[in-house]
């Protein structure tokens, strides 16, 4: 479960090198064609691995240095489907193609009943694919063939044959190549035997409809899974076409965002999406990240901050530096990390898997039964049960069941990532719901990860004073307590006078002279306090708090603690964690007073103190007494602690931290989403329960009736291509889900 999808790219096997390439599938739209992808290519010389995601609509391949790209596309234009490598620059031998090697005769001209034309599925409207034309055209067949035969009886006898052969003849072609590919059991191969079997016992009108039904519930398969596709890949047209690129001082230039380099210096007006991951170099403005990190709160962006390729610039220019190609930007990771997570299969949809090899097999084993027992047994009409196996051989295809699950999974993984929560893959997903404590680390996960000013008591003067003596001796230094005090002064507008002759007293403060006056800014030891401020520092010192004494002319002027505080959601982030019955605990290298100053404001326990080893003993501790783990941290300090937990999960701003450590990665930091996590994945978890039951009992209900004779083929095509659809749809609902 640990560890970077990215290791999936490269390895070796018994000395020989392997590559992965990965490719974009059109007309990819349910578990049976992925079981028939996977199988054909599996034959393939050189292949050792397949991965293949219906919902990324994505074929990664795992195989030797040397393979020939078209060795790999050559099995899937057999089967009807189009494809083109998913990233030229990556992949290696897939770019040899140059996106031509899709491009055959053979590519274009299949029809199939899973298939659009040649091309990305995602590129073209669904009416355009080839399997609306073929649909349209065996509709219009069978409704010709229907106005014929009303106006012209005799010609009834072979208009309804010729209607049928217009949608029978490119699903048996498909159904013929599955089998030559290793899958005996597809679903054109069943809708073949079942059409041919109805034609030879006179049941051709209504074989003719059941074929046309069953092409009109493959196409609303293929746009229900475009549709699902499509959330996370919006995710890339937030990127802009093109930037301003500054070049030798002159004027900047609009050029394809997808050409800049690492270090090239670009120019983001207000309004504009940023092109680029970046550093600002200079301007002050308002950045919205929400479409990338679902922070809806505009973040005030200034020299030295990180902005993300996609996010919105408001009200004043930035000049950005380039610190990322536009394929390793952080919307291309996210939507890279998204797709190779929907690849991997959850523990539920591996078990599907494993059920539905058995189970279409012996959907045919039945349907055998049917047609033969009881008219050998029972003296039965020939004709009336065959008429029945046939209806249950269309019951048999286990695309709706196959689907249930990567769908719901695919949903959700989708759902999270436009959040701001990433999840690398359906077992990760599912293991979140099973949850039972969360050990969070303290600084950067539960707090901010930088001491902000907290309290100003003065002695002398007022509190303005007090700031701006201190912040004009902290000046230009980048010690994060006088970050903290520099930020203090910037937010009441303070602007702090000139300080000369600044000294570090080592183990004590600094001192100078402000306006004239020798001022100092000590430790409270270093510093001479009567007992009554003396206990006042040390009651911010049990507080957690570190505290400065700022000294004028020798007199103490103030006291001013810092304490590195809990994020704004810390609290109610721990308490919808409760109210899910997940206990939470604090696990840190922090000192043991500030520790339990900041867990008891969470209302948590806290352990304090700790080495790498301890976090890991504890973790371990808990899950010998039974307890599921969630460990969240930065990714590194807590490493041995991620990788032992049952689930990883790295808080971060888009970093490579964030998004490669871990088994799950929090964009925008906030504690409150760890509970979010969770409650996706038992939305998940109870959405599959959901298809599940959809699928299985949809299809219980009509092969009891089919074999009772109470329905016949239309229902029966409805069961197949409905119950796919409806699951689908179902799994669809999870997109929206905020909560």
């Amino acid at each position: 479960m640990h560890g970077s999808l990215s290791d999936s790219q490269s390895g070796t096997q018994t000395g020989d090198a392997l590559r992965t390439s990965r490719y974009r599938v059109s007309g990819m739209d349910c578990g049976s064609c992925a079981a028939k992808i996977e199988t054909a290519l599996r034959r393939v010389p050189g292949v050792r691995e397949v991965r293949v995601s219906v919902p990324a609509g994505t074929v990664a391949v795992s195989h030797e240095d040397m393979l020939d790209a078209d060795a790999v596309v050559r099995p899937l234009a057999a089967l009807g489907y189009g494809a083109i490598p998913a990233d030229p620059v990556a992949d290696g031998p897939a770019a040899a193609c140059g996106g031509g090697c899709c491009g055959s005769d053979a590519a274009h001209s299949h029809s199939h009943s899973h298939s659009h034309s040649h091309g990305d599925a995602d590129e073209a409207p669904w009416w355009r694919g080839g399997k609306a034309r073929l649909t349209m055209a065996a509709g219009a067949a069978l409704a010709a063939a229907t106005v014929l035969g009303l106006l012209v009886p005799a010609a009834e006898p072979w208009a309804f044959p010729l209607a049928l052969l217009v949608g029978l003849v490119p699903v048996a072609r498909r159904a013929l190549a599955a089998a030559r590919a290793g899958t005996p059991f597809s679903i054109e191969m069943l809708m073949t035997v079942a059409a041919i079997g109805a034609l030879l016992i006179g049941a051709v009108e209504e074989a003719a409809t059941v074929l046309v039904l069953f092409l009109i519930g493959e196409l609303l398969e293929g746009v229900a899974a475009g549709r699902a596709r499509a959330g996370i890949r919006g995710l890339t047209a937030l990127v802009p076409d093109t930037a301003l690129l500054e070049r030798d001082g002159g004027a900047p230039q609009a050029v394809p965002a997808a050409g800049l380099a690492v270090g090239s210096v670009i120019l983001v007006r207000p309004g504009d999406r940023v092109a680029a991951d970046g550093i600002v170099l200079s301007g002050r403005s308002a950045v919205d990240e929400s479409p990338v990190t679902g922070e809806s709160v505009p973040k005030l962006k200034r020299e030295g901050d990180a902005v993300f390729a996609g996010t919105i610039n408001a009200d004043g220019a930035l000049r950005v530096r380039v610190t990322a190609a536009a394929r390793d930007n952080t919307v291309a990771r996210i939507v890279r990390l998204v797709e190779e997570a929907q690849a991997g299969k959850a523990p539920t949809e591996r078990l599907i898997d494993r059920f539905a090899r058995f189970y279409t097999p012996g959907i045919v084993g039945v349907a055998a039964l049917v047609a033969l027992v009881p008219p050998l047994a029972f003296g039965g009409v020939w004709t009336d049960w065959i008429y029945r196996a046939l209806a249950v051989l269309l019951i048999g295809c286990p695309c709706a069941l196959v689907i249930s699950t990567p769908a719901a999974i695919a949903a959700g993984l989708s759902n999270g990532a436009r959040r701001g929560l990433l999840l690398k893959g359906g077992a990760v997903l599912e293991a979140l719901g099973r949850i039972t404590t969360v050990a969070f680390d303290k600084t950067g996960t539960l707090t901010e990860g930088r001491p902000r000013v907290t309290d100003l008591v003065s002695l002398r003067g007022s509190e303005a004073e007090l700031l701006a003596d201190a912040a004009a001796l902290e000046a230009g230094s980048s010690h994060p307590l006088a970050r903290a005090i520099l930020a203090a002064a910037a937010e009441r507008g303070i602007a702090p006078p000139a300080a000369d002759g600044v000294t570090a007293l080592p183990g004590a403060g600094l001192t100078g002279r402000v306006d004239g006056r020798e001022v100092a800014l000590l430790s409270p030891q270093a510093a001479a306090l009567d007992a009554a401020q003396a206990e006042q520092a040390t009651a911010f010192a049990e507080a957690g708090k570190t505290v400065s004494v700022l000294l004028v002319d020798g007199i103490a002027a103030g006291l001013i603690a810092m304490r590195d505080e809990p994020r704004p959601d810390a609290r109610s982030g721990i308490a919808a964690l409760d109210r899910a019955g997940i206990r939470s605990l604090m696990v840190t290298g922090d000192n043991a007073r500030t520790a339990g100053a900041v867990a008891g404001m969470l209302g948590m326990t806290a352990h304090a103190e700790l080495l790498p080893d301890d976090k890991l003993r504890i973790v371990r501790g808990l899950q010998a007494g039974g307890q599921r783990v969630a460990k969240v941290g930065d990714g590194i300090n807590d490493a041995p602690a991620l990788a032992a937990a049952d689930v990883g999960i790295a808080m971060g701003g888009g970093t490579d931290v964030a998004l490669e450590t871990a088994d799950a990665a929090i964009l925008h930091g906030r504690v409150g989403d760890v509970a979010a996590m969770v409650a996706l994945s038992r939305r998940t978890m109870a959405n599959i329960r959901q298809n599940i039951a959809l699928a299985l009992g949809l299809k219980a209900v009509f092969l009891l009736t089919t074999v009772l004779g109470v329905t016949g083929l239309w229902p029966a095509i409805l069961a197949d291509t409905g119950a796919t659809v409806l699951v689908t749809a179902n799994a669809l609902r999870l997109l929206s889900v905020r909560a």
